[in-house]
């Protein structure tokens, strides 16, 4: 049996994608076709003249299906790039945003000398095994999801990375005035936003991880009283918000903080919110 070869399939591909009106099609279909292979871009397009094998055809063509049907590609290919390392991810995890980057930023850039730090809601783990390779040192991570921490694992075993999970409701199960610092990206959509957002992050990505109630901000009382008793006097909480929550967010810092900051993302929206902790 004959199969077409590479540069045929990368076309065929990127037209159903886009006859599908999936964005960046032929992207796509390149991503697609080198996890059905097994290899790195530069490879693809070096030995566009190869035929597929069998197993790689199926595989191709189950991989454009599920991207036809508006599964996220990152989930098809298990991988999600994060601060400029390989993360494993899985319906149980959010994908890691760009945007969340900004945390581990002001993290890094208000709490240098952090020792003793903490990511609340770690999903994939993007932010806490981030810390720990930045700064080669352990940290502690939470989640409500067992399914989650498996994931944080794996990714915290692949990437070597000191990181202690712990599965609690935020940061419940564990004593306080201990940390120098507090990490989280807390759900933040919403409800009344559910159906307009992307089918890809609607049908897809967990619930849990998105939506942070009727506002969006219900969260943010909470942590913020959990991340109050975990720090130690001068420690630091940097904290992802919303595009349009920053005013309710930051009513929510009351007078056992100070020095309150807001970080912008690459889009001009304000997107980290970071206070210290008084004495």
């Amino acid at each position: 049996m004959e199969f077409m070869r590479l540069k045929a399939a990368l076309h065929q591909g990127s037209q159903l994608l886009e006859d599908g009106a999936v964005p960046s099609a032929r992207l796509t279909a390149e991503v697609l076709l080198c996890h059905a292979l097994g290899r790195e871009r530069a490879w693809l397009y070096a030995h566009s003249e190869e035929e597929l094998t069998e197993t790689a055809w199926i595989h191709y063509g189950r991989y454009l299906h599920q991207r036809l049907k508006g599964e996220p590609l990152q989930y098809i290919t298990g991988r999600q790039e994060f601060y400029g390392r390989p993360f494993f991810v899985s319906p149980d995890v959010l994908i890691p945003r760009p945007e969340t980057e900004h945390v581990v930023e002001i993290a890094l850039a208000r709490a240098p000398q952090a020792r003793h730090a903490i990511d609340i809601g770690c999903g994939s783990g993007a932010i806490a095994i981030t810390w720990a390779l930045e700064r080669d040192q352990p940290v502690i991570a939470t989640d409500i999801s067992n399914a989650a921490l498996l994931v944080a694992r794996k990714n915290s075993m692949q990437l070597g990375a000191r990181v202690d999970w712990v599965a609690c409701d935020l940061a419940s199960a564990l004593p306080g005035g201990r940390f120098d610092l507090v990490m989280s990206n807390p759900p933040y959509i919403p409800e009344h936003e559910r159906e307009s957002l992307q089918k890809e992050v609607r049908d897809h990505e967990p619930a849990l991880a998105l939506f942070g109630g009727p506002t969006g901000v219900e969260i943010y009382a909470p942590l913020f009283a959990d991340a109050r008793r975990l720090l130690r006097p001068g420690g630091m909480l940097v904290v992802e918000i919303g595009y349009q929550s920053e005013g309710a967010v930051r009513a929510m810092l009351d007078a056992g903080w100070c020095g309150i900051e807001v970080a912008q993302d690459l889009a001009g929206w304000p997107r980290v919110i970071s206070a210290q902790r008084t004495d």
